[in-house]
């Protein structure tokens, strides 16, 4: 098959393309900056230079294709780069493009939370508004929902990581009890593999690992596996959502924003993970992910 991949540079998207590539399939890779031409063409991707407002580089991207993965997204709005922008026009206009191309195929990264109610983040609103275009296009689709994704460039994880091995305590918002299904960046990479391929795969499915458990228990195994583990120092929500107003205004400076935190809250587990049930993948243990890179003791 021919794949166009969106976000093909981020975290999710070079395990997605590197995975595509080696499972036989013609990639290609929409790309904004140089550097991420060089990483592309090392994961033998086809690099196609533009971004998701370039009509013609989206023509280009898609031509002739079989499948697009669509995994362009943010977590912090910056100038021009808000959460409508890239979530839902940009969205929309590549399945306009998908359709004129004749795509069979689009394949969306969604996250769990993803609603329209008055209480959702702007990021969790804007993901379901990308969903209901896709559902309304008409295009064959799987739309996936990962919860937090565990892998060697998981920013927070390294900065948790380092807290512990530099820190003498780390910092734990409330009590700790917000539920998370931690998933496995490969097991995530090969469900949006199997969806590609598999036009038998249709609709929208949640994604977790094994297991659910607190934020507390996820920061300290994450002390565990990078070797230093420290006590933990509780931070009222109140303290910590006063925190984040203010670090609202370092856009993505910011270490965390209003919205991190109550999708942190909220929590991320998934009673419908489908992970094994519609995709075959067998999940690894957060636990055994992190000791494969914070194992050494390297953040």
């Amino acid at each position: 098959m021919l794949i166009a991949v969106t976000g093909a540079t981020g975290f999710v998207g070079r395990h997605v393309a590197a995975l595509l590539v080696g499972r036989g399939h013609t990639v290609r890779g929409l790309v904004r900056r140089p550097g991420g031409t060089k990483l592309l063409q090392s994961l033998a991707v086809a690099p196609i230079a533009g971004d998701l407002r370039d009509g013609a580089a989206i023509a280009t991207l898609l031509r002739g294709a079989d499948a697009v993965v669509h995994l362009v997204g943010i977590i912090v709005e910056s100038g021009d780069a808000t959460f409508q922008a890239v979530h839902v026009d940009a969205t929309r206009r590549l399945l306009a493009a998908a359709r004129d191309a004749g795509v069979a195929r689009f394949v969306y990264m969604s996250a769990i939370g993803a609603r329209d109610e008055a209480g959702a983040t702007h990021y969790h609103r804007t993901k379901w508004q990308a969903e209901e275009s896709i559902r309304a296009s008409g295009v064959g689709h799987a739309i996936l929902r990962p919860s937090f994704i565990s892998g060697p460039e998981s920013a927070p994880i390294r900065t948790l990581a380092r807290l512990h091995r530099w820190s003498p305590v780390v910092p734990l918002f409330g009590d700790g009890r917000f539920p998370m299904q931690p998933v496995w960046i490969e097991d995530v990479a090969l469900a949006f593999a199997r969806a590609a391929e598999n036009a038998a795969i249709g609709g929208a499915f949640e994604l977790g690992g094994p297991a659910v458990l607190c934020y507390k228990e996820f920061v300290r195994a994450i002390g565990r596996a990078a070797g230093h583990p420290r006590p933990l120092l509780r931070v009222p929500l109140t303290v910590a959502r006063a925190a984040a107003r203010a670090f609202d205004m370092l856009g993505p400076a910011a270490p965390l924003t209003s919205d991190q935190l109550q999708m942190l809250v909220e929590g991320s587990a998934t009673p419908a993970n489908a992970i094994e049930s519609t995709f075959g993948i067998t999940p690894l243990p957060f636990e055994e992910g992190l000791r494969r890179y914070l194992g050494s003791g390297a953040t």
